[in-house]
């Protein structure tokens, strides 16, 4: 049998996605059922448990695939980038919904009503998704209503089909955010969240770890002799930064806990001491 890779294909040894079958070993195969996410942020966790590692993170509205459903758990893949793992089974949609915005704003709050001045009754990151059934205007701002209840800021939403012409200019946008390790939200987030995510406002779907977007991302440059521009990624083992322009970079690091700039020789220099050098440097 072929070893698949267990973050992108959903397999154990006593339960396997049906479309694996013959592909891998395993004691039952399912095809599992459609779902969303309902909170805000879903934390999607290595293990059934909550002292497991956090791997990744899906948004409100995202697409999953369930497998199984235990103890309070749900065993998903994500329709998006293909990513599995466990998230709690809270996070997910009560019914079905079919969104038509997505958030444009690094963060955006939902209002019980189309009123700035009510307490928010949640926050939303950018990329994730809703459903808007109505559009109405209160003291010259325009909201959305939404189809679950609720209200959000109408310049902070945008049609599924809109997207961002630069992917660099998103990811500016997210400086000081805080480092989350297995982040991928305006609340926090890790050096290849920073860039998934980035890339998803600009219409560009990429998978989500660092070693996979390093094998996968546009084409592989240089880097002896290589000029590098604005939107090159430089890759190290397990991080990846977002070049500015030819010498300064962006980056969501754990060297400053946040999303910071940095010029790239002092990063390499830097990293090097303990990490080594940049492994690849592609062109999206």
């Amino acid at each position: 049998m072929t070893i698949l890779d267990r973050r992108l294909h959903a397999h154990r040894p006593d339960l396997a996605d049906a479309r694996l079958e013959g592909k891998v070993k395993a004691e039952r195969f399912t095809a599992g059922t459609p779902a969303r996410i309902g909170a805000p942020v879903a934390d999607v966790h290595s293990a059934p448990r909550h002292d497991a590692g956090m791997d990744t993170q899906f948004l409100h509205g995202d697409a999953v695939r369930v497998f199984e459903h235990r103890e309070g758990w749900a065993w998903v893949q994500a329709e998006r980038d293909g990513y599995v793992g466990y998230v709690n089974a809270h996070t997910l949609a009560d019914t079905d919904f079919t969104p038509t915005h997505r958030v444009t704003a690094q963060r955006s709050f939902v209002y019980p009503e189309p009123e700035l001045k009510k307490p928010a009754i949640a926050a939303h990151s950018m990329g994730a998704a809703v459903c808007v059934s109505e559009i109405v205007e209160n003291r010259g701002t325009q909201y959305m209503l939404l189809a679950s209840g609720g209200a959000m800021v109408a310049g902070h939403l945008q049609p599924l089909d809109a997207y961002h012409e630069d992917y660099v200019t998103v990811a500016e946008t997210f400086l000081h955010t805080p480092y989350l390790w297995g982040g991928t939200s305006g609340f926090g987030m890790d050096c290849s969240g920073l860039v998934q995510l980035s890339m998803r406002m600009a219409g560009k779907s990429v998978l989500r770890d660092t070693d996979m977007q390093a094998d996968s991302i546009g084409m592989l440059i240089g880097p002896a002799g290589t000029v590098l521009q604005r939107g090159d990624l430089v890759f190290w083992k397990g991080h990846v930064a977002i070049m500015l322009d030819h010498a300064m970079m962006l980056h969501a690091n754990g060297n400053t806990m946040t999303v910071a700039r940095e010029l790239l020789s002092d990063a390499i220099e830097r990293i090097e001491r303990l990490y080594g050098r940049p492994t690849h440097y592609r062109r999206p």
